[in-house]
């Protein structure tokens, strides 16, 4: 059990397990990615049950977009990491060719990862697999809001990984704030953007790199010529996630003002077709994380000006919040104030694809635009006037199985790359070299003092480059 006392040590420690050499070895990076996948296959039971507990977290979610996935890309990270690792030969003109230029890829150092509550698994060890693949030393701080599970973290990680190397330090506050305190190679942060604040002002007194994962209200645009019931579906699929406690979760659907009621029907009929008996006591559709997240939302509800179309029951007692569906949500109304992150969809009617695009582009840029079209020139329209992390079509939440997409959020959704290659990528200093052999001395002659006409004239030869003339 760590300490406020002994997290200095901690980092100590690790850095000086970096420093020896340890984790620098392919093989040995590769028996920790392995190492974690049998954590996360041979403890899934205890896992689950965690989550169960600290979330409602219905366990084939769990199993299948939790374990599932860490499982596969510490794998895939461990067979791919012998090609990552190459030393790479940019292509240079000729006569700088014998200078053997050549990017090496060297691990940053001793990392920190804050990992939050919503998809506690996947959002500690997704980073993690990247930090272990690049040869980083690794504190983890998962969240406090998930207590059982940050304790079986604790209790696990030791027996798979090297605890030389990989450290799970928990805490509230004060362990965090003296976490901050520290130097780091590289901090990732996955969470709200009030704390990313205040993770990134102590990583600039140290001048440390960062990776900020935030999330954001992430809107959904729908094509009035698209097939609206598989769109009510699709969107309602996606929002019903971890009870909508997801950063890439739907917040907010723009519709055609003439198909939102055709929208709200498909909504209906697709909910009562997924929860039957709904989803207060359902064991598919997860709880609140805590009492003052689940009073933020209820307060949410209280104050919206939109007519609620499927009202969901609640359950305070136990952080149990049904479905809510509101339409006729207007700019400026309580539902449209800060990112949802949770079983509430605010629908927002437009007179226009031009007032929709208008609408997203006025807030901030969320962590992924999802729209639902069949036409070509739609899709490229919106590709092209508006920003966001990522741009999703005809689907929700589904982007997250493709491992060799970059996830990565812009503006106030956060910034950095993370998956696969991009997690490695993160962790990796990339350091530029050349080799300069004895045999060039003659062709550098020009460089040294005192220059005659001629080597100024060689030198300065870019300066009078032709320009080609512009085609507009």
């Amino acid at each position: 059990m760590s300490t406020i006392a002994t997290i200095p040590k901690i980092r100590d420690a690790l850095r000086a397990t970096f420093r020896s050499g340890l984790t620098h070895s392919i093989p040995w990076r590769q028996h920790q990615l392995y190492q974690l996948a049998r954590m996360a296959q041979n403890e899934r039971e205890l896992i689950c049950d965690a989550l169960q507990k600290d979330l409602g977290k219905p366990k084939t979610e769990v199993l299948a977009n939790e374990l599932g996935s860490v499982i596969k890309r510490a794998l895939k990270s461990a067979e791919r990491l012998p090609e990552w690792v190459k030393a790479e030969h940019p292509e240079v003109i000729d006569r700088q060719k014998p200078w053997n230029p050549t990017i090496y890829k060297a691990p940053k150092g001793t990392v920190l990862i804050i990992s939050p509550w919503n998809f506690p698994m996947m959002l500690s060890f997704q980073p993690l697999t990247g930090a272990i693949a690049a040869g980083c030393t690794v504190v983890l701080k998962p969240s406090e809001l998930v207590p059982t599970f940050s304790q079986l973290l604790e209790e696990i990680v030791p027996k798979y990984l090297d605890p030389n190397a990989y450290r799970v330090v928990n805490g509230a506050i004060p362990e965090t704030t003296k976490l901050l305190e520290l130097q780091w190679d590289h901090i990732f942060y996955t969470g709200n953007g009030k704390v990313a604040r205040i993770v990134a002002s102590a990583a600039a007194k140290h001048l440390t790199p960062m990776t900020l994962e935030l999330g954001g209200k992430s809107p959904v645009i729908i094509d009035s010529a698209y097939d609206i019931d598989l769109a009510a579906k699709r969107i309602l699929w996606g929002k019903c996630h971890n009870a909508g406690q997801i950063c890439v979760a739907p917040d907010y659907v723009l519709v055609q003002r003439d198909k939102q009621d055709e929208l709200v029907r498909a909504f209906q009929k697709h909910y009562n077709a997924f929860f039957p008996k709904g989803a207060l006591d359902s064991l598919s559709f997860g709880s609140i994380v805590s009492d003052s997240h689940y009073k933020r939302l209820t307060s949410l509800l209280s104050r919206t000006k939109g007519e609620t179309v499927l009202k969901g029951r609640a359950d305070a007692a136990r952080k149990r919040l049904e479905l809510t569906i509101v339409k006729d949500v207007a700019g400026g109304d309580s539902l449209l104030e800060e990112e949802l992150f949770g079983p509430i969809l605010p629908i927002v009617p437009v007179d226009s694809l031009d007032q929709a695009v208008d609408f997203v582009n006025a807030r901030s840029h969320p962590l992924v635009l999802y729209a639902f079209s069949d036409n070509e020139s739609v899709k490229q329209r919106l590709v092209s006037q508006t920003h966001s992390g990522g741009i999703v079509f005809n689907d929700t939440f589904q982007q997250l199985a493709v491992s060799e997409l970059p996830f990565t959020g812009v503006g106030e959704s956060g910034y950095g790359y993370q998956f696969m290659k991009y997690t490695y990528d993160t962790f990796t200093q990339l350091r530029s070299s050349i080799d300069m052999p004895k045999e060039a001395e003659a062709n550098l002659a020009v460089r040294y003092l005192p220059h005659s006409e001629e080597a100024v004239k060689a030198l300065t030869s870019a300066v009078y480059t032709p320009i080609p003339p512009s085609r507009l």
